[in-house]
């Protein structure tokens, strides 16, 4: 009997050690993943995704703004007696009219994003690039996240005798989820779309009127 009981005592004592030793070599995989490589998983699937993102933004500006940008209907210049340029005004109605286009349009395309993902091969934990594209890959899920927005910016510059270069460009902002294994981290996607390079005959104008600087169609006025 007493036999018996050292031997169940034994078995006992063999599977706690056992367990703790399973629980012990998980906890270093777990740190190991959580330390080693999801930062460089996260880093990549970061970039393939705002890749991805970009894509679509300059694929619907080309699209939206080479149709219905015209700088001529957009902007309006008065100049004094001299020819030199004194206000430059922006017909606010359009510029948001083109902006939401524009932001409605990438937000459908975006959507399309939600049941995507992105394949990351585990070679990206190393630091050689010629493992970069070996050994499995994981597949990472991305969606959008809320609305992107849009703000007007407006710049210009002195371009020669006379003359002035106005540029408008397009702020766009864009959030995106990655659903990682273990956690989601989100990412924030922003880029600038040139709207309209043009060279004007006149001095730097002394005020711009109607440019919106937010998707809240608020308005510009530089002095």
């Amino acid at each position: 009997m007493q036999y018996y009981t050292r031997r169940k005592n034994h078995k006992y004592i063999s599977f706690l050690v056992i367990l703790i030793f399973i629980i012990v070599v998980l906890n270093i995989i777990i740190v190991f993943f959580d330390k080693r490589v999801m930062p460089a998983i996260t880093e990549m699937a970061g970039i393939m995704a705002k890749s991805q993102t970009l894509n679509i933004i300059n694929e619907k500006s080309v699209e939206i703004l080479s149709k219905e940008f015209d700088y001529d209907q957009m902007i309006k210049i008065q100049k004094n007696n001299e020819g030199n340029i004194i206000l430059v005004q922006a017909d606010t109605i359009k510029l948001n009219y083109l902006a939401a286009k524009l932001s409605t349009e990438c937000n459908k395309e975006l959507s399309d994003m939600k049941n995507s993902e992105v394949k990351v091969p585990l070679g990206w934990l190393s630091d050689k690039s010629i493992f970069y594209n070996l050994g499995p890959k994981i597949a990472i899920g991305i969606e959008p996240m809320g609305n992107m927005s849009t703000s007007y910016e407006s710049k210009f510059e002195s371009a020669g005798i006379n003359q002035t270069r106005h540029k408008i460009y397009l702020n766009v902002n864009a959030k995106i989820r990655l659903k990682l294994p273990m956690r989601n981290q989100d990412i924030e996607v922003t880029t600038q779309v040139p709207v309209s390079d043009t060279i004007i005959v006149g001095k730097t104008p002394n005020n711009t009127l109607g440019f919106p600087t937010n998707d809240n169609s608020k308005s510009q006025n530089t002095n």
